[in-house]
């Protein structure tokens, strides 16, 4: 089922109605700047719409400051452990960020429910 709210992921936009938007994620380690930018310009080159990079360490969040000066697509933070880091990807200007529930810290110490989201809310879509 398709969804009525409409969000934008930088320019792109998600839902409601909005023509499907290709995102893919880099395999390299983002602090590496040369290989991560490169993937990301031949993703873009590609027909991506929106990539996502791993943001594990500080340092791959100081490289998201530049990462996202020089993307030519929105890029997205992938966040799994430390949510602090999240902080810091929107800091740094992360265009939106994904926490993965199932590694959050608050997911380890909650008992399961049904109330729990299966899928956290990046800020830039529903907050």
């Amino acid at each position: 089922m398709a969804s009525a709210r409409q969000i934008h992921v930088g320019g792109v936009p998600i839902g409601g109605g909005a023509p499907v938007a290709v995102q893919t994620m880099t395999k390299t380690e983002t602090a590496n700047l040369g290989p991560t930018m490169d993937q990301i310009r031949r993703v873009a080159d590609a027909g991506a719409d929106i990539v996502r990079v791993a943001v594990p360490r500080e340092q791959d969040v100081e490289a998201l400051k530049t990462i996202v000066r020089d993307s030519p697509i929105p890029v997205i933070a992938d966040i799994h452990f430390n949510h602090t880091l999240a902080i810091k990807a929107i800091e740094a200007g992360a265009h939106c960020v994904r926490i993965n529930p199932a590694t959050s810290a608050a997911r380890r110490r909650r008992p399961r429910s049904s109330r729990w989201p299966s899928v956290a809310e990046p800020r830039c879509a529903w907050a």
